[in-house]
């Protein structure tokens, strides 16, 4: 079987894609901090400093010296893309980046996520509907764990119904590092052009969404370009990670039936459910930032210039826990961890993101309570080259 590893930073092995690699486990042994090749979609292939260790990495993630928003050109003199996007969240540091994170943060509210959680169920027992009647055997990555987090965003986005096979498409294209930079940017454009229709429909009348929010709130103080940008941060961000993380949870929990059992029949431990799969499976996009000064890292030093990648699931899995980290624990009180990042740069709809998450698996379990994999757990294939790990193909019978 193919090794499931897309990248340095989330190398897992054989036979075991929830744990990281050997490779990854022996440099996080090492006190050196080791330089290694990550390969980027837009930048191609970029050598980076490994961050292992939790400490270090929340040290990188909350010093502003080390940058995210290393390859935006104010000047858009450059070929677009989502590096090269204003509005996009990860292109600006400092106060740029505050005044968008406060504007996208007013539709990322509690009050706006718990108001969701009635449309957000219903999208899921429609899915759950539609996978019964396929039964009683389904690949539940076509048919549940990519579908539904992009129906929630496009409902988030006011995108029609009509329009969610090529968005799913487009989507699937931006977050793959097995393309050309020009497949990218071609797709880029189309995404783009996409939105600005969004956004141009949504200047004539703001819809009850994100987009619809920003435009009544901030209309006057946002080009078309930001709104592009905000609406494009949400749709990539919102659906590939989830996507990833709804797949690889039920079969991580296929292959943990004590776990799968906590989950299905204690709903008071929902919560504490959500954060050890976060936690253990970090699942997310490579934590890229740039030094933009000679900095001491753990006693080593990193070169201004120099790249630097957090590894969420070696830093995750490497702390001392009982039980230990590297074990599934549903039941575990919650820890911190870096699954949405860390500092000012962490995610902004994490709470929606686990509303969708928590939904999404009690929903699935109380109505498939005998859930199964149909194939052997050495079958199942994986997602290599996505900036996201996944679950390529999930085949479940119940």
């Amino acid at each position: 079987m193919a090794e499931p590893v897309s990248m340095p930073h989330n190398q897992r092995p054989a036979g075991c894609p929830f744990r990281p690699g050997p490779d990854l486990v022996d440099l996080h042994r090492d006190p050196v901090l080791h330089r290694v090749p990550v390969p980027n979609s837009q930048l191609g292939v970029v050598d980076a400093v490994l961050v292992t260790r939790d400490a270090d990495a929340r040290a990188v993630l909350s010093d502003p010296r080390y940058e995210v928003g290393f390859a935006f050109d104010p000047d858009r003199a450059g070929p677009r893309s989502v590096m090269n996007q204003p509005g996009v969240l990860l292109n600006y540091d400092g106060d740029e980046h505050l005044r968008y994170r406060r504007m996208q943060g007013g539709a990322f509210t509690m009050k706006r996520i718990r108001s969701l959680s009635g449309v957000i169920e219903k999208i899921v027992d429609e899915h759950l509907d539609a996978v019964q009647s396929a039964g009683p055997g389904v690949d539940l990555i076509p048919t549940f764990a990519e579908p539904l987090p992009l129906i929630v965003i496009c409902e988030l986005l006011g995108a029609p119904q009509e329009d969610r096979a090529e968005i799913l498409a487009r989507s699937s294209v931006a977050s793959s590092v097995d393309t050309t930079l020009e497949v990218q940017q071609d797709n880029f454009a189309a995404m783009t052009d996409y939105m600005a229709g969004l956004v141009a429909a949504h200047r004539r009348e703001p819809g009850d969404n994100i987009l619809g929010d920003l435009v009544r709130r901030h209309g006057a103080e946002l080009s078309d370009d930001e709104l592009i940008g905000m609406g494009l941060d949400v749709l990539v961000a919102g659906h590939g990670t989830l996507s990833g993380m709804i797949g690889t949870s039920v079969l991580a929990l296929l292959t943990h039936p004590d776990q799968l059992a906590v989950l299905r029949d204690d709903e008071s431990a929902s919560g504490s459910a959500v954060e050890e799969l976060l936690r253990w499976l970090a699942v997310a996009p490579p934590l890229i930032r740039r030094a933009n000064a000679d900095l001491v890292l753990d006693e080593q030093r990193v070169d201004a210039g120099e790249y630097v990648v957090v590894s969420t699931l070696m830093a995750n899995q490497g702390v001392a826990l009982t039980p230990p980290a590297d074990e599934l624990d549903l039941r575990r009180k919650p820890l911190p961890h870096l699954a949405f990042g860390y500092g000012k740069h962490q995610c902004v709809g994490q709470q929606l993101a686990r509303l969708e998450l928590r939904l999404a698996l009690t929903g699935l379990l109380r109505r498939f309570p005998d859930l199964r994999l149909a194939v052997p757990f050495e079958d199942v294939e994986y997602r290599t080259e996505s900036l996201v790990f996944g679950v390529r193909s999930l085949p479940v019978a119940w």
